[in-house]
C-alpha cells in the first residue's frame, strides 16, 4: 500500500519510520511518500498561504502549491483532507482505506486550505476527534498507523492474534508482567494459577467493568449485540444487567 502525505512539515513523519510501521516500510508492506508542499510554491519566499476572502483570522493555504504537488507527483487513489469538520475515523473506515492500493493525505495548517483544492480532487474529509489541532500532521499519523494495522503483513502472526479489545466492543482488561510482586503491589492471584478458563472469565469481567465505567456507550452496544459466549461467560454478563 502506498501512502502519500502532503505536508509543510515533512520531518514530523520521521516518527512513523520506527517500530511496527518502520518494519512494515522495510518489508515493503507500506510505502510512505512524504511530499513537502513548499517545494512547489512559485513564491521566492516559499510562501504557501494568504489572507482569506471575506475577512477572518489567520491564513489559508493556497491552491497552486497543493495542486502542483499532487499533479507533479502523479498521485492517485483516494484523496483525504484531515479536517475537524470531517467524518470520524473508526474501524470500518480504517479497514476500507487499508484495501486501497494508494491513498493521498493532505495536512492542512494555519486556518485551513482553499476550498477549491478540496473540491478539485474530491477530497474526503476525515477527523480523529471533536477538537482542533495546530495542523493536520498528527491526525494524519494517527490515520496512517490505524490503517496500516489492517494491511496484510504489517502485523506479525503473534501480534495479529492479539485482537484489539476496542474492536471487540470492550475496553482492554488490566495486564501485568514480571516481577509478580513489586513495591508492595502484587499481580492478581487468578492470573498466576494456570487455570485458563478462569483467567478468560476474569478478563471478560474486568473488561466489562472498565467499559461500563469509562465508555458506557460501548458497554450498552456490547450488551445488545454480544455473541458467541458460552454459559459461563453469559453468567458474567448477567451480573452487569
Amino acid at each position: 500500500m502506498k501512502v502519500n502525505v502532503l505536508t509543510l512539515f515533512p520531518e514530523m513523519f520521521d516518527a512513523l519510520q520506527k517500530s511496527i510501521l518502520g518494519r512494515a516500510i522495510d518489508n515493503e508492506h507500506i510505502e510512505l511518500n512524504i511530499i513537502n508542499i513548499r517545494d512547489y510554491t512559485k513564491d521566492k519566499h516559499n510562501k504557501v498561504d494568504d489572507t482569506p476572502f471575506g475577512g477572518g483570522a489567520g491564513m489559508i493555504m493556497q491552491v497552486e502549491p497543493i495542486k502542483l504537488a499532487i499533479d507533479n507527483n502523479n498521485l492517485e487513489g483516494r484523496c483525504i483532507y484531515m479536517s475537524p469538520r470531517g467524518k470520524q475515523l473508526d474501524k470500518e473506515m480504517a479497514m476500507g482505506l487499508s484495501e486501497q492500493d494508494e491513498i493521498t493525505i493532505l495536512c492542512g495548517h494555519y486556518e485551513g486550505v482553499d476550498q477549491r483544492v478540496i473540491d478539485m480532487y474530491e477530497m474526503e474529509e476525515i477527523t480523529i476527534g471533536d477538537y482542533v489541532l495546530t495542523g493536520g500532521e498528527l491526525p494524519a499519523m494517527v490515520l496512517i498507523d490505524t490503517v496500516a494495522r489492517f494491511v496484510k503483513g504489517v502485523l506479525s502472526s503473534e501480534e495479529s492474534t492479539l485482537e484489539e479489545s476496542i474492536y471487540s466492543g470492550l475496553l482492554e482488561y488490566p495486564q501485568y508482567t514480571k516481577p509478580r510482586e513489586i513495591y508492595g503491589e502484587e499481580v492478581p492471584e487468578i492470573l498466576c494459577n494456570g487455570n485458563h478458563k478462569l483467567i478468560k472469565l476474569w478478563k471478560l469481567e474486568k473488561s466489562l467493568e472498565l467499559t461500563k465505567e469509562s465508555r458506557p456507550d460501548l458497554f450498552e452496544g456490547y450488551m445488545k449485540n454480544h455473541s458467541k459466549l458460552d454459559k459461563d461467560e453469559l453468567k458474567i454478563l448477567n451480573k452487569f444487567k
